[in-house]
């Protein structure tokens, strides 16, 4: 989005959101269409999210049978796949990462949110309001 659009705190506002309801991250596009045009840029960013898929859809699905059988269309789909997940961590690293971690204290946090969503298998909703308990209290104390 070009500068000026969205202040970078409402920017990851919008992406903290998405990230703490579930489903999938689509909604983030809703939420930045709204935040820069109103009603009607969540209605056509919504709309121009969903609408390739949807077109792509109708067009394959015909004949995703004898389509899926070629190897090479499922590998394509393997690399489309590993390639929309390392966008999603340069994604996460450019914008969250660098400006959300700042010291020591940060990444003790950010490592504990992580820790219950992996390997505790707590819900996103839950994790969101234990962290930012667990923030204030640590701000609290310094």
């Amino acid at each position: 989005m070009p500068n000026g659009f969205l202040s970078e705190e409402m920017f990851l506002a919008g992406y903290g959101a998405a990230q703490a309801v579930p489903g999938p991250l689509f909604t983030f596009s809703s939420f930045l269409g709204q935040a820069s045009s109103g009603l009607m840029g969540a209605l056509v960013a919504t709309i121009g999210i969903f609408l390739p898929s949807f077109l792509l859809l109708i067009g394959i699905l015909p004949f995703w049978k004898s389509v899926s059988q070629f190897k090479a269309v499922r590998s394509a789909l393997i690399g489309v796949n590993a390639s929309v997940v390392g966008i999603l961590i340069a994604a996460f690293y450019d914008s969250i990462f660098t400006s959300a971690i700042s010291d020591g204290v940060d990444f003790a946090v950010a490592l504990v949110g992580f820790s219950l969503l992996h390997f505790w298998k707590r819900p996103a909703w839950l994790v969101v309001i234990i962290i930012v308990v667990l923030y204030v209290i640590i701000q609290t104390l310094l």
